[in-house]
């Protein structure tokens, strides 16, 4: 496996978009596909494969053989400098493909997402914005060692009147400039935090 990336080349941060949602259609798929458009300057992005093309994490699945999807997963993550999370909620807590994601994470050596930095958008049609994952993911991220960044917290609530999922796009001006705003405060966080491991 690839190990995990040391800094940032030329202080571009690359951020690695970690999707919840296993659905063509997902609000928050449409969300994760607009950040290229919203990032600052000083980042790039790009998409890590979906929770979708892995295996139920299993030790015996494991002990068998490291499956192709989970090494590709697993060195994608090892190559960017931080990753952003966009997920919808599902029963008040993490979607089971994320988790699932993350548990294939955990067994990895070294353990792509240990000191990474990471921040968390929630994406739902309802009125709460998907606000109750944030609880459950951070501590999930937390046994991880990743450094979390609690503030501003993201939670797009009514997406559907904010989000074109069709052509992956933030169509509400207001949301659009609060995301490019905290893509913004992300970047110095991550910056912060690499500065601190170098």
């Amino acid at each position: 496996m690839t190990p995990p990336t040391q800094g940032m080349d030329d202080n571009v941060i690359k951020i690695g978009i970690l999707e919840g949602s296993l659905r063509q259609q997902s609000l928050s798929r449409a969300v994760a596909r607009a950040v290229p458009g919203l990032v600052p300057q000083g980042m790039t992005c790009e998409a890590l494969p979906n929770p979708g093309t892995l295996p139920l994490f299993n030790q015996d699945v494991l002990d068998a053989g490291l499956p192709a999807a989970v090494g590709a997963m697993t060195d994608a993550a090892a190559g960017v400098d931080a990753l952003l999370i966009v997920t919808p909620e599902y029963n008040w807590s993490i979607p089971g493909a994320l988790k699932n994601a993350i548990d294939w994470f955990s067994r990895a050596s070294p353990n792509p997402l240990t000191d990474k930095p990471v921040a968390i958008w929630s994406v739902s049609p309802g009125l709460l914005g998907g606000a109750r994952v944030h609880e459950s993911l951070r501590q999930v991220l937390h046994s991880q060692d990743m450094q979390i960044m609690a503030k501003p917290e993201v939670q797009i609530a009514g997406a559907r009147g904010k989000v074109d999922v069709e052509a992956a796009s933030i169509t509400n001006p207001d949301t659009e400039a609060f995301l490019r705003d905290h893509l913004a405060r992300f970047e110095a966080f991550c910056a912060a935090r690499c500065a601190q491991t170098r």
